[in-house]
């Protein structure tokens, strides 16, 4: 019997009894570009989850940046025949200033091959889409956008499909030409989501030992950096999920070969309770992987520093972005220098590995405050540094509004095309000092 796709529905009895069936969904993400480890897409993963234990049938394909998008998503359409297509936004550039990559054109292929082959409706979601639901849905040429936490859209979207139900009633579901009921769907309780199945992750099963493997204990940032998109992506508002949970999922990829594990948390810290938590219910779980995180510099004592080792800590990323006082005032920052040689001093001494960040560019930045930033990021005992040039400015931050007032970008700007802010005077000094100082220290990248 031929397949019906939603697009071809009248309300009719036959075909309600047609699609109480499970549905065939087609999930497509882009590798990302290698920043600093190998990114795995944890979002498409877990909404994949989620779809399969509803009782789709679903399958992820990942396509490299630089191969042939269109010919690669083509192949997998003809040979799975969808019923829905997903497609997941997870960045919309590489937020590098010089040489920057723009990555919603390959997306762009995916879709031009779907709309020729396939009646299947094309569904966006990811981070990227978050900050851009409507002018994505338009930009790429898709039928249904989900902004917020998938895991719980995806599956209300599929089941009105197959029933020929509206879905712009959904909580974060957005649809061409239309108001979204609600403009996001945030679950208050994330221990109501699904954990990623370790058997949906698109990579080899005799690689796994190798892999970094990402997972998220919390979503919702109220810190309001400047320059920062995470509150428009995942809300303000702190959701948690159970620590046990989150040691039992750990535990479950361990099991399935997976020992090595990044935490994607902005703020692995914070709040330190339940920082302290999640390292208490690790080391009871008895883990025997290694794990990597995210801090902020700000409340972070010996007492959590051992935890961490214990629980199996074996790097954290300091993202400390400047050493001047008045930049980190001006980028809303809640830490003091001191707080930063405090934590770099504690992790060292509990021989967890330190990397740094510097963001420099940015409003009030000056060529005295960025040799400050170098020569207080060259104090510290780090064993690697990304330096950053020029702050991505992206949609209702405070960057945008000093950017706009400042004539750096017009009123107008959607900022989906990528826009970077750099402060005046500092363009061409401020590479050239960068690769000045890193020549010195190969543990620097600029």
């Amino acid at each position: 019997m031929q397949r019906l796709h939603p697009a071809d529905f009248a309300c009719q009895e036959t075909c309600f009894v047609l699609y109480m069936q499970p549905m065939k969904v087609l999930l497509f993400s882009l590798s990302m570009p290698e920043l600093i480890m190998p990114t795995l897409p944890l979002g498409v993963v877990c909404v994949a989850t989620a779809a399969q234990r509803d009782g789709h049938e679903v399958q992820i394909l990942e396509i490299a940046l630089g191969s042939d998008a269109g010919q690669e998503s083509a192949e997998a359409i003809t040979a799975f025949a969808p019923d829905a297509i997903g497609l997941s936004v997870r960045n919309i550039d590489d937020q590098t200033m010089r040489g920057t990559h723009f990555l919603l054109e390959p997306l762009k292929a995916i879709v031009a091959s779907c709309r020729r082959i396939s009646k299947a409706p094309i569904i966006l979601g990811g981070a990227g889409y978050s900050m851009y639901p409507e002018l994505l849905l338009e930009w790429l040429n898709a039928d249904i956008g989900i902004k917020g936490d998938g895991e719980a859209a995806l599956p209300a979207v599929l089941d009105h499909l197959r029933m020929g139900v509206d879905v712009a009633m959904i909580k974060g579901v957005y649809v061409k030409g239309r108001s979204p009921f609600k403009k996001i769907c945030s679950i208050l309780d994330l221990n109501k989501l699904s954990q990623p199945d370790p058997v949906l992750w698109p990579c080899p099963i005799e690689g796994r030992q190798g892999v970094w493997l990402p997972f998220q204990t919390r979503r919702g940032c109220p810190l309001a950096c400047s320059y920062c998109s995470t509150s428009s992506i995942e809300g303000t508002a702190l959701r948690k999920r159970d620590p046990k949970s989150v040691a039992k999922h750990i535990s479950h990829h361990a099991e399935a070969g997976f020992k090595r594990f990044y935490c994607t948390d902005n703020t692995f810290n914070l709040p330190a309770d339940y920082a302290r938590a999640l390292c208490q219910a690790f080391i009871d779980a008895e883990l025997a992987v290694s794990w990597t995180c995210i801090v902020y510099p700000y409340k972070i004592d010996e007492g959590l520093v051992s935890d961490m080792a214990l629980a199996g800590c074996i790097e954290v990323a300091l993202g400390f972005e400047s050493g001047s006082p008045a930049i980190l005032k001006n980028m809303r920052k809640r830490f003091s220098l001191d707080n930063v040689r405090q934590a770099a001093g504690l992790f060292k001494k509990y021989g967890i590995g330190l990397n740094g960040y510097l963001l420099l560019g940015g409003p009030g930045e000056t060529r005295e405050t960025v040799l400050e930033s170098l020569s207080f990021a060259d104090s510290l005992p780090l064993d690697f540094l990304k330096l950053t040039t020029g702050i991505r400015i992206y949609p209702d931050t405070e960057l945008a509004r000093i950017a706009t007032a400042e004539g750096v970008i017009a009123a107008d700007d959607d900022l989906l095309l990528p826009r970077f802010y750099l402060a005046e005077g500092l363009d061409g000094w401020l590479q050239d000092e960068i690769t000045r100082w890193a020549a010195t220290r190969p543990h620097w990248q600029g």
